[in-house]
């Protein structure tokens, strides 16, 4: 009744004697025809649901070191003054199903919390993908070394459009023995300098730097005040000037205005808008807009100031804006300009910024 099935012997070729795992086929292939397909959620090697911090970006989990060595003359160099450290670290950009690809290889000569020592340093690094530095990718500690091994990688979901306007940052932090995270420094790569239609993975290498410029383009300037009274309450947002800003839709010189949001726990409470200056690339405006602005709301507070470009019959286009407030929504100048608002009140505390 039962016909007896003939045994047909088989072997598996081992990872290693195969010619066809080569690192860039390795690499591609575990991506293509892994958990990425069909929209499910990756998960790590232990079968645990990784840790997720940016909706379309995810950790991939540990991968074979041996796919990603780097040469041990790379660890040889000229160790420069007040050197913070060097990490290394690839890209790749999927063309076709716009995913940016991430791996995190290793840090070398990181700054020891005890003089002479090499092992004086538990690091860890977060990714972030500029302007959004709320959001991020964090690595796995690493325990008692300066010179530490991640071989991690991570993905993030960008369109083709929009990866010319991003940058790649990577803070490496160190955890001392009160639990703080101290910043060792940043490092930067615009991926505009990525060849992201080649499909090619590139090893790089950057040196740590404590202060770093994220501004991803320049579209041109704006002279913002701030002026808070604290017995009234009231913000007083002022827009001068600006100068050379980026025609977005036409040629030449442009027609423009300033729209200026209050927004309290980034939700938009109130929205004023100025006159349009026409035809000029630096224009006067000479506005103030007031808000009402509780002091109990100081904290979670900020103001979106976008320089717009009106055209006729057209809908109007955001040439860029500025975000200035607290912690919770500024870095750098803007975060700055705020604090010095809030320090010295019933004054107006009038900068320049640069649009992105």
């Amino acid at each position: 009744m039962f016909q007896r099935l003939k045994q047909i012997p088989f072997t598996v070729p081992s990872h290693a004697s195969s010619p066809a795992y080569r690192r860039s086929e390795v690499s591609t292939r575990s991506l293509d025809e892994g958990s990425l397909v069909g929209g499910s959620e990756p998960t790590s090697p232990t079968g645990k649901r990784p840790s997720v911090e940016i909706p379309g970006a995810y950790a991939l989990g540990s991968i074979d070191p041996s796919l990603y060595k780097i040469s041990d003359e790379d660890d040889d160099y000229d160790i420069p003054r007040d050197h913070l450290g060097r990490i290394w670290f690839a890209v790749e950009y999927e063309l076709e199903t716009e995913k940016l690809l991430v791996t995190l290889i290793k840090a070398k000569n990181l700054p020891s919390r005890a003089l002479g020592s090499d092992n004086g340093c538990d690091p860890f690094v977060r990714i972030y993908l500029m302007p959004d530095e709320r959001r991020y990718l964090q690595s796995k500690f690493r325990k008692k070394t300066c010179n530490p091994k991640f071989e991690e990688s991570y993905v993030f979901q960008v369109s083709h459009r929009a990866i010319e306007d991003r940058i790649l940052k990577l803070t490496v932090f160190d955890v001392d023995r009160h639990k703080r995270h101290n910043v060792i420094g940043h490092a930067l790569y615009p991926l505009r300098d990525h060849a992201c239609e080649s499909n090619e993975r590139l090893v790089i290498w950057r040196d740590l730097e404590r202060e770093v410029s994220e501004s991803t383009t320049n579209n041109g300037e704006l002279l913002v005040s701030l002026c808070y009274n604290n017995h009234l309450e009231r913000l007083t947002v002022g827009v001068f000037e600006g100068k050379f800003l980026k025609s977005i839709q036409t040629a030449g010189n442009l027609d423009s205005y300033v729209k200026v949001c209050l927004m309290i726990q980034n939700k938009v409470v109130k929205t004023k808008k100025s006159e349009v200056a026409k035809k000029t690339a630096c224009p006067t405006f000479n506005e103030s807009f007031t808000f009402k602005l509780p002091l109990a709301s100081i904290d979670t507070a900020s103001i979106s100031v976008s320089a717009m470009q009106y055209v006729s019959g057209h809908k109007d286009k955001i040439i860029g804006r500025i975000v200035v407030g607290s912690f919770m929504f500024a870095r750098g100048k803007e975060l700055d300009h705020w604090n010095e608002m809030v320090a010295n009140q019933r004054e107006q505390v009038a900068h320049w910024h640069v649009l992105t």
